[in-house]
């Protein structure tokens, strides 16, 4: 091998390695939180790459993610977007964008610290070398626990996880859970203009959707600590959405051809092709 092929050959393992994987954070006011995670994650030199999902922060949050751009050339990116467009379609603006740029693990993840970057490495992990297509950070299986949350909301979220499973049946513990990581075939799978909700309920759609197209599914445990700075998304409506959709969700699945409505058609006659 001469030369010139040696440093090409390097440089299709870096840029192999540069894309391997990314953690999506989607921010509305997260001025108090954005710098500190931004910095943890690279801090803990795992190669994670960042895509933040802005809609519009009018508290500077974008900003704050640009200058940071500076430090973290190449490995920090942001999307902003026009207005408060809601949780779900900013986790599928930012899926498509990393389908697009090639990457092989995308994960999801708080910006507030409710979530710990420290397993961001775990759920990797689990998606790479142990069989899984979906990791899940998990709160309601053995090992995992929610920290600082007052009874009413870990009420809640109990509750709102053992409706889904009764309802739709589906074997995840934790459905609600919002710290995931994909590996980058279910994503191609799935037809993410199908998803329909924009809340919270987005993360249940989510795994229902890769359950009903056979990807396997790992929950992983993990405390979930409650945000100290910033005020917290979930209203009623969000709640509304979640009672209501898990339904919709078991409607489509028992009288509508769900399974045909979630794939990805087009990924399938490409790979086809």
């Amino acid at each position: 091998m001469n030369s010139e092929a040696t440093f090409i050959f390097i440089l299709n393992i870096r840029f192999t390695f540069l894309l391997e994987k990314i953690v999506i954070i989607p921010t509305y006011n997260e001025k108090e939180n954005i710098a500190a995670i931004l910095q943890y994650v690279f801090g803990m030199n795992n190669n994670f790459n960042v895509l933040v999902v802005d809609d519009s922060s009018p508290d500077g949050t974008a900003q704050i993610v640009k200058d940071l751009q500076v430090q973290y050339n190449g490995r920090l990116f942001i999307e902003e977007r026009k207005g408060k467009l809601g949780l779900g379609t900013a986790y599928i603006h930012g899926f498509k964008w990393a389908l697009d740029k090639g990457y092989r693990y995308i994960c999801e993840m708080d910006a507030d610290f409710s979530h710990n970057p420290d397993d961001l490495e775990r759920l990797y992990n689990v998606c790479k070398n142990e069989g899984a297509d979906v990791a899940v950070g998990s709160r309601y299986i053995n090992g995992g626990k929610v920290a600082n949350w007052p009874w009413d909301r870990v009420f809640l979220s109990k509750g709102a996880s053992l409706y889904t499973r009764i309802i739709t049946w589906m074997p995840v513990m934790d459905p609600t859970a919002g710290f995931v990581c994909y590996k980058r075939e279910v994503l191609e799978a799935m037809n993410l203009d199908g998803i329909s909700f924009v809340g919270y309920a987005f993360q249940i759609e989510m795994k229902f959707a890769a359950w009903k197209l056979h990807f396997k599914i790992k929950e992983v445990p993990i405390t979930f600590i409650d945000r100290k700075l910033g005020q917290s998304k979930m209203n009623k409506g969000i709640v509304k959405e979640g009672i209501l959709g898990v339904l919709k969700l078991r409607w489509l699945s028992i009288f509508k051809d769900y399974h045909s409505k979630m794939k990805n058609t087009l990924s399938t006659e490409t790979n086809a092709a």
